[in-house]
């Protein structure tokens, strides 16, 4: 994720998220009462988990460094563009230009002044994840404007135009299905019940085999 640093998010933990160094391994009260054995540590967070805070911190920061300052409660799909427009300028991805040579070839064969920007696929993982923080932390879902319409469509936008530029996809390659084996119609049977409770098969024929024929000399 090619985002700007944000001075909040500390690094002295390794995963974003563990506690003081002190009380990483401190005795519990119940287990120091019980007999003095270590307490479990709490598990760390995962590195989404962890990224999902760093993000939503970040996130937080431009809130308080917008002019004027913008709260949380009058933030709309507009201000979250601002925002994704603003990440721009801390991008590592070489975006070319329809008057660039290199406009829509994947691998350049030399360097062009053209803009880094902001990967698409890193703003969409980042909304995803401020998407979700925002009703953790006590949003709710129908005015999270992560989520707005406007932000889906400038995703959209990003998407398109990133593709053509670098040529590449973004679409999903769709898995093939297997081609199904016709079963035999011999052997495809079904079954009904009448109303008297009799079970009626279709499709099956079962022949009854004659008898053999007596030993020679029997019949006398």
């Amino acid at each position: 994720m090619d985002l700007v640093p944000h001075p909040e998010s500390p690094r002295s933990d390794n995963s974003g998220g563990g506690g003081s160094a002190s009380g990483a391994g401190a005795l519990s009260p119940a287990a120091a009462s019980s007999g003095g054995g270590m307490a479990l540590s709490p598990a760390s967070p995962s590195r989404y988990e962890s990224q999902k805070r760093r993000d939503w911190n970040t996130f937080g920061q431009y809130l308080r460094n917008h002019r004027p300052p913008l709260s949380l409660a009058r933030c709309s799909g507009a201000h979250v563009l601002e925002f994704l427009r603003y990440l721009d300028q801390f991008g590592k991805t070489k975006v070319h230009t329809p008057a660039c040579p290199f406009f829509g070839h994947p691998n350049p064969p030399a360097p062009c002044p053209c803009p880094l920007r902001q990967a698409w696929g890193s703003l969409d993982a980042l909304v995803g994840r401020l998407r979700a923080a925002y009703e953790e932390n006590g949003g709710r879902p129908e005015n999270n404007p992560f989520g707005a319409r406007a932000v889906r469509l400038y995703l959209r936008e990003v998407r398109d135009h990133q593709s053509r530029a670098r040529g590449v996809s973004y679409e999903k390659k769709k898995r093939k299905k297997a081609p199904a084996h016709p079963v035999p119609a011999a052997v495809i049977s079904s079954s009904s019940h009448d109303g008297n409770g009799h079970s009626h098969h279709y499709g099956e024929h079962h022949h009854q085999l004659p008898p053999p024929p007596p030993p020679p000399g029997a019949a006398a």
